[in-house]
């Protein structure tokens, strides 16, 4: 006799669906800043002490690709990939850091995307496994 046991699914399940929807939008912002970065390479940052040149180039093709990467996992997050919620913590992560490094050029937009990563990997961490549930039915 085999017994098997059911979870019980929560509406806070909705919070992975909202994981993916924020990653594809992060996803495209990533593209948006890293195609603007590649074609205006050199920047200004003002600072008290001096002004400061970047070469975004670099970055630029970062974010770019990383950008790519994200809206693809946000994409198959929402078509219920189990394996894309491993993927997507992992990316969530590196988008984090490379707006950290970014802060210096773009500092209230970096807090948001950090803020708006914290909360992403909240729900993918804790509610993943309902999703699952939801999906395999």
């Amino acid at each position: 006799m085999t017994y098997q046991t059911r979870h019980h699914v929560t509406g806070w399940v909705g919070w992975v669906w909202f994981a993916a929807i924020m990653i594809l939008m992060s996803g495209l912002f990533n593209v948006i800043s890293g195609l603007y970065a590649i074609v205006n390479g050199d920047f200004y940052v003002a600072t008290a002490r001096r002004l400061l040149l970047f070469n975004l180039t670099g970055w630029g093709w970062v974010h770019l690709v990383l950008g790519i990467l994200l809206v693809v996992v946000g994409a198959t997050l929402l078509a219920g990939q189990t394996w894309a919620r491993v993927v997507a913590v992992v990316l969530v992560m590196l988008n984090a850091v490379t707006q950290l490094i970014w802060i210096a050029v773009n500092p209230w937009w970096s807090l948001v995307v950090i803020t708006v990563d914290l909360v992403v990997l909240y729900a993918l961490t804790v509610h993943g496994r309902e999703a699952k549930e939801v999906v395999e039915g």
